[in-house]
């Protein structure tokens, strides 16, 4: 009877969060860029610039949304960088599920490599599931993942950091080796002070991010980003 429950439970979240998903930002929620005005905005999934090569499902407003208490993290973060000049570029936070669904769609449609040259030239689509870049589920669907740089105030220019983001190869990942010393202190630089305020990070992705004690651990949204 116990299971019962927990699984209707569990079944009437998913109802709730789909009557939901299209009427708005959800009220955890905010938009990072009215928490950090000067944050920079590079959102390639609202537009051609990603490993996909065109506009994803969900994306509808060039808009960053993230949960609020990743947006108070990373206020801080802001903060501390900008003592050195420095601030945050962003590429992504919040990721309706409806898009995570379109990236396994685009997965599946081996002739679809419109933009493999710059996103993913040494992988097989073939092993993009099997190499954990493409996968059902997505941390960003919870709402306190967020992908970013660092980049110089004034100029707006990103600091070297070895490879572009997501960019699907080893030359990512955080112990990867075959970068400069410049490379390698920037990647670093980054990862102490998101570590410092809160956020953890993923072995393969050095822009990737997420807040460890995150308000919606065990939920997946899917309102659309407009």
């Amino acid at each position: 009877m116990k299971r019962f429950i927990h699984l209707f439970g569990a079944f009437a979240l998913v109802v709730f969060l789909s009557c939901q998903k299209d009427k708005g930002l959800h009220s955890g929620f905010v938009d990072l860029k009215q928490m950090i005005p000067n944050l920079e905005l590079d959102l390639r999934y609202k537009g051609n610039h990603n490993f996909v090569g065109r506009p994803i499902r969900g994306y509808e407003a060039n808009k960053l949304f993230i949960s609020r208490e990743a947006a108070e993290a990373l206020v801080k973060v802001q903060q501390e960088l900008s003592k050195g000049g420095l601030g945050i570029k962003a590429f992504d936070a919040y990721r309706p599920q409806r898009a995570v669904q379109n990236f396994m769609e685009w997965a599946l449609d081996i002739q679809d490599t419109v933009a493999k040259q710059e996103f993913y030239p040494d992988v097989d689509k073939r092993d993009l599931f099997k190499l954990g870049y493409i996968a059902e589920k997505s941390g960003h669907t919870r709402g306190s993942t967020i992908d970013l740089t660092i980049i110089d105030l004034v100029t707006k220019e990103e600091i070297d950091m070895g490879s572009a983001f997501d960019f699907f190869g080893i030359q990512s990942h955080h112990d990867y080796t075959q970068l400069s010393a410049e490379q390698i202190a920037n990647r670093q630089k980054l990862r102490n002070i998101m570590e410092k305020y809160g956020f953890k990070t993923i072995e393969e992705e050095w822009w990737h991010y997420t807040l460890k004690n995150e308000p919606f651990p065990d939920t997946y949204f899917d309102f659309l980003i407009r």
